[in-house]
């Protein structure tokens, strides 16, 4: 079987095995999100915060409570690496020094899971199964939950309230990723992921001399870091070693983790919203990019350029060498086109154009389908706005799911889409014109420049993914690498709950001749016209100093 016949049967056995469970998840997270009562276990938690789980909140109030949470997750992740050295499980290892337990604890807190550290030769049990595996669960929580409060500013009429925070995040945590993840955890070890609390053991290599592994909980952080489109590594090479994805079916079934809950809370928006029609639409949005992005990566990465290319079946630099090219073009693309961050091969070492590829679908948003929430709210921000040009183009109001998109909804969306461009742009900027990347990059040139915008892009999207030739571990890409995660993870979600209490506040529109028809195949194609124009005009410049230059050398 030839290498493209194989990519092409794995790629079409994840799309089967993602529509089969499509329609019966995404009904299932739309009966937790809508469900009246509360689980016993639930009320011992509201009571233990103490909660009201069926208080309304104001888009202000749902904010507050969004940061606050937050905050604290960023203080106690922090705390728990500065006193690493004295905990128990540490292995051995010493407390991690402030920069860095800064930039590790917002990056677990925000979704990002950017690593400027090896895993398994910085963080002890305890670090990873208290800090970083319990922020896998709880950042991927908060996401759905912005996300299922913008859906009820769709689905909403004349009221200001947009649900309770405390009872989404606690729901979409104990009944929607918990089980899924433990269930995915159960599969990982049956199929060879590590999970125990071993210490450093000292094997052989094959070349001779000693080396030093570490057990750990892996599997476990191994499904929700996928599942919840987190990304951090239990070790450095992340999902291309071997007890964090052992064979060829553990790879495609953790791209199936990262695309699953993104795809299928099209479903859940459109049952919310009361029309499955509209959730299809997003869906084949989310879909035309996703595929578009894979097949171009296979096609680039298959590119035969001479002898050797042509013996290897395929551009193997970077590779996974137990997946080949198009396994691995497949979990590049849907990593950072989701908020994932996970490899399980090093784009960096990518060709010039396949590097870009991954550079451009973070730059999209990351909504296709982009990460559990952010993807779903992202995406809906961009229809907003492709109804708004569609509006402008027949010269009348422009309205979606009954709603009027006027001055302040359009203000707010505008804010939305203008952010994380602003600080990926800005921070790779001001990090090029100091002495400091010079130092840190290993490669000069279009592709020394190109470790450096991937970077920030994928800091302030939130990805987490990096060019292997930046060493990022300095004070300043852990501070501005850190800040940049922070801003481009709460500001959009500043403009999408106000948003949200902006739509949940109107008056129904009736729908008309004139109504602009959302659930048809001219608006699928009209947004994702909108996203890939939006998108191409914002970054093309970098893009072109960059993996452009590169790729066209």
């Amino acid at each position: 079987m030839s290498p493209v016949t194989a990519a092409v049967l794995q790629l079409l056995a994840l799309i089967g095995a993602l529509a089969l469970v499509y329609i019966p998840f995404g009904n299932y997270m739309a009966r937790v999100y809508s469900s009246a009562k509360h689980l016993r276990v639930e009320r011992w938690i509201y009571k233990g915060i103490g909660a009201d789980p069926d208080t309304e909140m104001t888009w202000p109030a749902y904010l507050r409570a969004v940061l606050a949470f937050s905050a604290v997750g960023v203080l106690f992740l922090y705390l728990l690496q500065r006193l690493q050295g004295v905990l128990p499980g540490s292995m051995g290892f010493s407390s991690v020094n402030p920069a860095q337990s800064f930039n590790t604890a917002v990056s677990f807190v925000t979704n990002t899971n950017w690593q400027s550290y090896y895993g398994e030769q910085t963080m002890g049990h305890v670090v990873q199964t208290a800090g970083l595996a319990v922020q896998n669960f709880v950042s991927a929580a908060v996401g759905m939950a912005v996300a299922v409060a913008l859906v009820r500013g769709f689905a909403r009429f004349r009221t200001g309230g947009l649900g309770n925070f405390w009872s989404d995040l606690v729901r979409g945590t104990l009944r929607i990723l918990v089980p899924v993840a433990a269930v995915a955890a159960v599969v990982l070890v049956a199929c060879g992921a590590i999970q125990n609390f071993s210490g450093i053991h000292e094997v052989g290599q094959f070349m001779g001399g000693p080396q030093q592994w570490n057990g750990g909980a892996v599997a476990s952080q191994e499904a929700i870091k996928e599942l919840g489109t987190n990304g951090g590594g239990y070790f450095n090479a992340n999902s291309a070693h071997p007890f964090e994805n052992p064979n060829a079916f553990t790879n495609l079934f953790e791209i199936f983790l990262i695309l699953v809950i993104p795809f299928s809370l099209t479903r859940t928006f459109g049952v919310m919203v009361g029309s499955v029609k509209q959730g299809y639409a997003i869906l084949a949005t989310m879909f035309t990019i996703w595929l578009g992005f894979v097949a171009l990566m296979m096609a680039t990465e298959f590119a035969h350029h001479g002898a050797a290319l042509q013996a290897a079946g395929g551009a193997m630099e970077g590779k996974e060498t137990r997946f080949g090219v198009g396994a691995s073009s497949i979990f590049a693309v849907s990593t950072t086109l989701t908020s994932t961050g996970a490899v399980d091969s090093f784009h960096s070492s990518f060709t010039g154009l396949g590097g870009g590829i991954t550079m451009l679908g973070m730059m999209l948003g990351e909504i296709a389908p982009g990460g559990t929430g952010s993807g779903l709210y992202g995406i809906l921000i961009m229809a907003v706005i492709a109804v708004f040009i569609a509006g402008l183009m027949v010269g009348r109001t422009p309205e979606y799911l009954g709603k009027k998109i006027g001055g302040r909804e359009m203000k707010l969306a505008a804010a939305y889409i203008l952010i994380t461009p602003a600080l990926v742009l800005v921070f790779t900027a001001a990090s090029m014109a100091l002495p400091t990347p010079p130092n840190s990059m290993l490669n000069s040139g279009a592709h020394g420049f190109s470790e450096v915008l991937y970077a920030f892009t994928s800091a302030s999207n939130n990805n987490g993914s990096a060019f292997a030739g930046l060493n990022a571990n300095t004070d300043w890409f852990n501070t501005m690498t850190g800040l940049a995660m922070l801003l481009g993870r709460f500001l959009p979600m500043v403009f999408v709950l106000a948003l949200a209490g902006s739509l949940a506040e109107q008056q129904p529109v009736p729908v008309t001749a004139g109504t602009l028809r959302t659930e048809k195949p001219l608006f699928t194609g009209l947004l994702v016209g909108a996203i890939l124009i939006i998108t191409g005009l914002t970054y093309f410049p970098a893009l072109a100093l960059g993996p452009l230059a590169e790729g066209l050398a």
